[in-house]
């Protein structure tokens, strides 16, 4: 009997207060399919019981009542919860460990701050000064909530696991990874806005002379500058991190300068 039998918050309660060893004897594979789909009709689930308590506590503070996932999210949503059931800070309440996200004031790093310093959590105390220390896991879930593209409804199955075309049949791509390894699908789906360079080809292809598509050129040339000037340079941004950021956008407005120079240049 597994515990808890069909009561999985019993079964969750029982498990965490287990040591170690013991939880491990009931463990038979690693991550699968039946941990984000439902066995049977495959539709999307939130499986974690520490993800179905505590986003009931941000959605009550919402003003939503017994928020349920499984039978109140949209699918968009469901395409985030069911990453964010794992990829999120945590920690052992208690005598009994109980696995608790620490969402009770917030998901921002102040608010979950705040949760550890009113029910007096530590971590670990520092060796050298004896301060008593947190230590984060892996907060993804949290931080990306606080982002541009949560406010967008951009889940992270579309970034991490992008559409792809099998035959003619359009499915989400298994193969986890990051999107900085698979740009065309996981980016440029939305970030396929033309750039200076089209903008400057466009008008020349218009019959732009190149007196009036100097100011756009000579944008491109500082764009290109400073962009150029940090990739070129080692450190990633390291050996000057503020002034790296400063070249960058720059760069980012010198481009778009330049491309509303050219636009401009068409209409001359």
């Amino acid at each position: 009997m597994w515990p808890g039998g069909d009561d999985l918050q019993r079964g969750f309660e029982q498990v965490n207060a287990m040591p170690l060893t013991e939880a491990w004897q009931l463990v038979r594979h690693p991550i699968a399919c039946i941990d984000c789909h439902d066995p049977e009709t495959m539709q999307l689930r939130v499986t974690r019981p520490g993800f179905l308590n505590a986003i009931k506590l941000v959605k009550a503070s919402e003003g939503i009542k017994d928020y349920d996932p499984n039978t109140m999210a949209t699918r968009q949503e469901m395409r985030t919860f069911v990453c964010g059931q794992c990829h999120v800070e945590y920690y052992f309440k208690g005598d009994k460990k109980l696995l608790t996200y620490p969402w009770h004031k917030g998901l921002k790093a102040e608010q979950i701050e705040a949760y550890y310093d009113e029910v007096g959590h530590v971590d670990w105390t520092h060796a050298e000064t004896g301060a008593p220390m947190l230590k984060a896991q892996h907060p993804e879930f949290e931080l990306w909530n606080q982002g541009i593209h949560a406010r967008s409804g951009v889940a992270c199955a579309d970034c991490h696991m992008p559409y792809m075309r099998q035959g003619a049949v359009k499915v989400t791509d298994h193969h986890i990874r990051s999107p900085l390894l698979n740009v065309s699908r996981a980016c440029l789906q939305c970030h396929h806005f033309p750039d200076l360079l089209d903008a400057i080809v466009a008008a020349k292809a218009e019959g732009a002379s190149p007196e009036t598509l100097r100011p756009a050129l000579e944008w491109h040339r500082k764009a290109q500058w400073r962009l150029d000037f940090i990739s070129a340079e080692n450190s990633m941004g390291f050996h000057a991190p503020q002034e790296a950021a400063r070249i960058l956008a720059e760069a980012i407005d010198d481009a778009r300068q330049g491309q509303l120079a050219a636009e401009k240049a068409k209409r001359q």
